[in-house]
């Protein structure tokens, strides 16, 4: 797929793998043109990262310098990294304002239906109570 604009990518998880790195910021920068990729990464995935470090190197990008002295995974860990991901707690990039603003406005929604509810079953009672004395 080919999103034509694309000029960023950026990863709020680090891929398991060198390959899976490549084919998320090939989505920027294709037919000539320029593009970024920004990769976020906690102590959790130093591991992977010295494999996605050589690849943005061979590239001709820097790397900083500890980053090229973390010791390589050997292939059992590799398989385990990559059939098992890290479990990370969700992102949320939404700020809190909009998010308090969406929940108020969720319960307001709500408290209409219950009193629309209500309304309906009050007329249906009073249908029914006037139906019964006839």
């Amino acid at each position: 797929i080919d999103f034509k604009g694309v000029n960023m990518v950026i990863n709020y998880d680090l891929p398991t793998s060198a390959v899976e790195y490549i084919h998320r910021i090939g989505r920027t920068g294709r037919a000539g043109h320029r593009g970024k990729a920004v990769t976020f990464f906690t102590e959790d995935d130093k591991p992977l990262l010295r494999s996605i470090a050589s690849v943005i190197q061979r590239a001709g990008c820097p790397v900083p310098d500890y980053i090229k002295h973390l010791p390589r995974l050997q292939s059992k860990q590799k398989k385990k990294f990559i059939k098992k991901p890290l479990a990370r707690e969700s992102i949320c990039t939404t700020p809190q304002c909009f998010l308090k603003k969406a929940k108020r406005k969720m319960k307001a929604t709500k408290e209409k239906i219950k009193e629309k509810k209500k309304v309906k079953e009050d007329k249906n009672g009073s249908k029914l109570q006037s139906a019964s004395e006839n």
